[in-house]
């Protein structure tokens, strides 16, 4: 089976950089599943999970706060503003986020930004979402 080189890198570190043979994303306009030779494109991610199959049949979960994600023939890079593998993820300190997010939301004074409350709500759940995956897997 043929491979390509995968980079997933945030703004503050490199996250990944390996040979793969799979890798599936949340992209704006969908689930997307990028195979070696894929046809080349970019798009926005969304707050979520990427999971990568590794050369070795290994399977790797991150997640990224939203993105970009571009294809070539031979290497597929996303660049986030965060990403975390997701066996780093502290479910406490994401649980803590969606309950400020929340209390933001509900907040009915004018001194609240509604747009950054409900992008840190979207990714707060979906971090949350992804350790319930997680913890399914390792059951």
């Amino acid at each position: 089976m043929s491979t390509m080189h995968l980079d997933i890198v945030s703004a503050e570190e490199e996250i990944f950089s390996g040979t793969v043979k799979n890798l599936s994303a949340a992209a704006i306009m969908g689930e997307v599943g990028i195979f070696p030779k894929h046809t080349p494109m970019i798009t926005p991610l969304k707050p979520g999970e990427i999971k990568v199959t590794t050369e070795n049949d290994e399977e790797m979960l991150f997640f990224i706060s939203g993105g970009v994600l571009e294809v070539q023939p031979e290497v597929v890079t996303v660049l986030a503003d965060t990403a975390i593998r997701g066996e780093d993820l502290d479910e406490a300190k994401a649980a803590e986020a969606k309950k400020r997010a929340e209390e933001a939301l509900a907040d009915k004074s004018d001194n609240i930004d509604a747009a950054k409350a409900l992008a840190e709500l979207a990714q707060a759940a979906a971090q949350l979402k992804m350790i319930e995956t997680l913890r399914k897997k390792s059951k």
